[in-house]
């Protein structure tokens, strides 16, 4: 007779980045699928912020991150995923370094609106070799763009994933994660192929 460990797992910790430009939905991204309460450092726009933070096309934007938002997600008993959203505005970036540290991969949302703003995101993880997937926050539901042409205005690698995306909705940022999972994935097995398992 087969004998069930009563013992709890102990699930893997994986560090996970939500990135992108100024108001693309990191902050709501990372609430909307953390099961706990998120941290998080928004701070009302001032009249003080003008001339410093560029608000084309999200002129309504009354607030922003500071420092970082943080959350947690279960995946599965043995997999939680720890949400690090990081500020947007350039003056914020010397943090980024920093939050990067030890992350297995990172979504970098995008804003069809304003696609430029994704630039940046997608340059930091291309050069320190961090997998990342492009999440496509489809704002007020409309899809402008498929993944494709994303990919190509991005100038991305066939093998990043893109994926259409409303971060208001749980299930829908669940499955951007769940993209970046498979493209860290497919990156180690890439790792592993080149070193002969070394």
């Amino acid at each position: 007779m087969l004998s069930v460990s009563s013992e709890p797992v102990m699930p893997t910790a994986l560090k996970i980045l939500i990135a992108g430009g100024f108001g693309v939905g990191k902050t709501t991204m990372v609430g909307s699928v953390s099961e706990v309460p998120p941290l998080e450092t928004e701070e009302r726009l001032t009249e003080a912020s003008l001339g410093i933070d560029d608000l084309s096309g999200v002129e309504t934007k009354r607030s922003t991150t500071v420092a970082m938002d943080f959350g947690r997600i279960t995946i599965a008993p043995e997999l939680v995923l720890y949400l690090f959203g990081t500020p947007g505005q350039d003056r914020f970036w010397f943090m980024w370094d920093d939050l990067a540290l030890g992350a297995l991969g990172a979504v970098v949302l995008a804003d069809t609106r304003r696609l430029d703003a994704s630039f940046a995101s997608v340059d930091f993880f291309e050069a320190r070799g961090i997998p990342f997937a492009v999440g496509v926050n489809c704002f007020d539901g409309r899809r402008d763009c498929t993944a494709d042409q994303v990919r190509k205005a991005l100038a991305l690698d066939p093998t990043t994933p893109v994926v259409l995306c409303d971060v208001r909705e749980r299930r829908s940022s669940k499955e951007v994660l769940l993209a970046v999972l498979e493209a860290a994935r497919t990156q180690a097995a890439a790792r592993l192929a080149t070193t002969g398992g070394h």
